[in-house]
């Protein structure tokens, strides 16, 4: 554009409303000038043109009083607005050491060059627009496959700081937890481009700045913390590259978990499209949280459904999961759901959001697989697909199984045979088979499972790779009160034969050694 008009040199400024300034965007031949060149608004040409909205020609710059020198030599400078949907965006100016150099025409020709670039410039953010919210929803895909698979606490933490950083490109991102009985924060996560300490220990609300959403129940933004009234706050990382911070509290059932707190290595404000991502990504987190302290607490309460041998326990576990999952999952789905998201059909991410709505519903499954298998049915015993019985107490188990490191290798028979029984029995019988094969294996191993017919009889059995059933007890393992680990009750595999022997069945011992154990159950056929 200098060139077109004839003038000598010349610069690019765009409208940076964060800091309300004319900022340098591109130059050419502005001697002793940084990039740190600004203009307020109303300031020098430039400025004016930017607040009025109109070209600007200074035949002369010594008789304005407008003009703001950029450097000695200038005699001349013209300057002209650059629009996007009617907004004021930017303004170029050109200048030229000789007054007069130019006149209306090269005005006009400098306004039209103007008009090109701005259109230009409007096609360019819309790509980096769309580019950079195909890589937040990408982020936010991923995330929600991820957040699914999650068992462990502290990776779910370490997943949700670093996918919140990449998705909203963030310098830092940390993770605070409150303890709502000693109302304390706690940092249990932080991800940072540059290696960073996190706040330590338990920190009073008060003293973070985190604390405000903990009253409010809203995000709250603020412009840059490396500004006065910031510091000494408690949960700040230590980085003077901080600046803008968005903070997300994540609520699951109108009680605040904790809060996202996403760090700016610039000062500016988070778009409303940051903010809605931010939400349903704090919204995922929670939901995950709670279910990874569910899970915990279905752990936790294994050793006691182990010595009681009651379906009792087991049905009122299961009622509570049922009860403080589905919900969540249903805000899960609404989200997934209220994304809006219609990709291309040969656009990959379009594969990604039907695992996505596959896993929801895959959990939601899971969950009315539970509450059915802790009811107590009105027809004790009905006709059940035994490979669909098999399956279901697999996927009660799978994540114990995985904490195990226990790899379960089973594949359901073309036809599966169906049975005569009590569904909830059955599973309990076993349910009881799979943990004593999990505990046998405490390095870890593989469980085979294997379903076959044969004459009137199913035949299924279940193969570790543990250190076998010592010899002294072979013989009496279905006796009660007999136990070959510490801590069990000796009931297990008692209760386990008088159930399947009221089924008309019966549990065996097949083999076993330090190679690993088969044990087998065998049910009628239904007719």
């Amino acid at each position: 554009m200098v060139r077109a008009v004839n003038g000598r040199s010349g610069a690019l400024l765009l409208f940076n409303p964060d800091t309300n300034r004319l900022e340098l965007e591109a130059r050419h031949l502005l001697p002793n000038v940084n990039d740190g060149l600004t203009f307020e608004l109303g300031q020098g040409l430039p400025g004016w043109v930017a607040l009025h909205g109109q070209p600007l020609l200074a035949t002369d710059v010594d008789a304005d009083a407008r003009y703001r020198a950029v450097h000695e030599h200038v005699r001349c400078q013209m300057a002209v607005p650059l629009r996007a949907d009617e907004h004021v965006v930017g303004v170029v100016f050109v200048d030229h050491e000789r007054a007069g150099a130019f006149t209306a025409r090269e005005l006009e020709l400098l306004g039209t060059l103007a008009d090109e670039t701005a259109r230009m410039l409007r096609r360019l953010w819309h790509f980096e627009h769309l580019q950079d919210k195909a890589r937040q929803f990408e982020t936010l895909i991923t995330t929600g496959q991820s957040l699914v698979a999650k068992l462990e606490a502290q990776d779910l933490f370490d997943t949700l700081t670093r996918d919140a950083r990449h998705m909203l490109a963030g310098r830092a991102c940390s993770l605070l937890l409150h303890d709502s009985e000693r109302n304390t924060l706690r940092c249990v996560s932080l991800a940072a481009e540059i290696p960073l300490a996190p706040p330590a220990g338990d920190l009073p609300p008060a003293t973070c700045l985190a604390g405000v959403t903990l009253n409010t129940r809203r995000q709250a933004e603020f412009l840059d913390i490396q500004s006065p009234e910031y510091r000494g706050l408690a949960d700040l990382p230590d980085d003077p590259g901080l600046h803008s911070v968005l903070i997300t509290p994540l609520i699951y059932e109108q009680e605040v978990l904790g809060a996202l707190i996403v760090f700016s290595g610039r000062v500016h404000r988070f778009d409303n499209d940051a903010k809605r991502l931010c939400a349903a990504l704090a919204s995922l987190g929670a939901v995950a949280l709670q279910n990874t302290r569910l899970y915990a607490r279905v752990f936790r309460s294994e050793e006691t459904l182990r010595k009681s041998e009651q379906l009792t326990t087991l049905g009122l576990l299961a009622a509570e999961i049922a009860h403080e999952i589905r919900n969540p999952l249903t805000v899960l789905k609404l989200l997934h759901g209220g994304l809006g998201l219609d990709f291309a059909a040969d656009d990959p991410r379009r594969t990604d959001m039907r695992v996505i709505g596959e896993k929801l519903d895959q959990l939601e499954a899971i969950v009315t697989r539970v509450l059915q298998f802790g009811q107590t049915p009105s027809n004790l015993h009905s006709r059940w697909s035994l490979a669909d019985i098999v399956n279901d107490t697999l996927l009660l188990v799978r994540l114990k199984l995985a904490q195990a490191k226990v790899q379960v290798h089973y594949e359901p028979p073309a036809r599966t045979p169906f049975v005569e029984g009590h569904k909830g029995q059955l599973q309990q019988v076993l349910l009881n088979v799979i943990l004593n094969a999990m505990q046998a294996m405490p390095g870890g191993g593989s469980l085979t499972v294997t379903l076959v017919t044969e004459g009137p009889a199913a035949v299924l059995d279940l193969t570790d790779t543990g250190t076998g059933i010592p010899p002294a007890i072979r013989d009496r393992i279905f006796d009660s009160f007999l136990s070959g680990r510490e801590g069990g009750t000796g009931l297990g595999l008692a209760i386990a034969k008088r159930v399947m022997l009221s089924h008309h069945g019966d549990i065996v011992l097949v083999t076993t050694g330090y190679k690993g154990t088969t044990m087998r159950l065998k049910l009628p056929v239904a007719r």
